[in-house]
């Protein structure tokens, strides 16, 4: 069976695209989804993907709520995602605190920008019951918004976006890292036979070994990173210095799981059943390794 794999294409995804030019579509397929985890999820539920290299937060609320479309299977990136909290070029707004009681622009309901939208909330006190979103699909939709005034801000990755920044094309007024290790992987729990995941995962995770590596870090990522996506060197050397992969993707920390369903249950976006959750019903045994 060949794998259908949803992914970002963004400098996090490096090493699965080294992955994917060596093995050519042989056992797995790219499918990019540029708006991001929430569309990932949709493509998981509807049957176009098999697999989704998705963030943290929007996967594991997911299940929260309910969703049978997937498990996670493994985990991807073991540092925090750096969030930028984005407005237009010329509006009012110069701090977070200046945001409360507006209009948030998300890629879609349940993305990572729904999500940290809540964190950030939570962090600065506002009431997480009554937050206002409009959804604006990708980001230049998001960008449109800020810039036309029907939002007061997005939330995205900070690198990803500080080349619309350098353009003047909006303004950074803050940033909100996430409190759990950014990326994780999920898969539908029928569709994508197990064998066939755990040799997916197993050869990733030398990919990401590699690109991981010291040696690596000093030259061959930064001139990857610099070709595939057109960032500055120093940027690219900036977002190196903070990021940190797993050696193994088909492990699982407990420890993530549990603390994000706490921070989620805080914001008001999840709620617990009366017996709590239970961490296993988050994970395929048959592939993933609870540690």
């Amino acid at each position: 069976m060949v794998l259908r794999i949803g992914y970002v294409r963004e400098h996090f995804s490096s090493p699965l695209l080294q992955f994917a030019a060596d093995d050519a579509g042989e056992t797995f397929t790219l499918v990019e989804c540029p708006s991001g985890t929430g569309q990932l999820i949709s493509r998981l539920t509807n049957d176009e993907i098999d697999v989704a290299i998705a963030l943290t937060d929007p996967l594991i609320s997911g299940i929260a709520k309910g969703s049978e479309a997937y498990k996670l299977v493994g985990s991807y990136v073991s540092t925090p995602l750096n969030w930028a909290v984005i407005t237009g070029k010329n509006t009012k707004y110069e701090r977070i605190e200046d945001l409360n009681g507006t209009t948030i622009g998300i890629s879609r309901l349940g993305s990572g920008s729904q999500t940290m939208a809540y964190v950030m909330a939570l962090q600065q006190g506002w009431p997480t019951d009554n937050l206002l979103f409009k959804v604006n699909n990708d980001i230049r939709g998001l960008i449109d918004s800020v810039n036309d005034g029907s939002t007061s801000a997005f939330m995205w990755e900070w690198f990803t976006t500080k080349p619309y920044q350098d353009a003047g094309e909006v303004r950074f007024i803050g940033s909100v890292p996430t409190p759990w290790p950014s990326w994780m992987i999920a898969a539908h729990p029928t569709r994508a036979p197990a064998q066939a995941l755990s040799t997916f995962l197993q050869q990733l995770s030398g990919y990401v070994r590699v690109f991981d590596s010291k040696e690596k870090r000093e030259k061959d990522d930064v001139e990857f990173i610099r070709e595939k996506f057109g960032y500055r060197e120093e940027d690219i050397k900036a977002w190196l210095a903070t990021v940190g992969y797993p050696p193994d993707c088909a492990t699982i920390d407990t420890k993530v799981i549990e603390d994000t369903l706490t921070v989620l249950e805080k914001a008001g976006f999840i709620k617990s059943p009366g017996d709590g959750f239970k961490v296993e019903q988050f994970v395929n045994p048959d592939v993933a390794r609870l540690v």
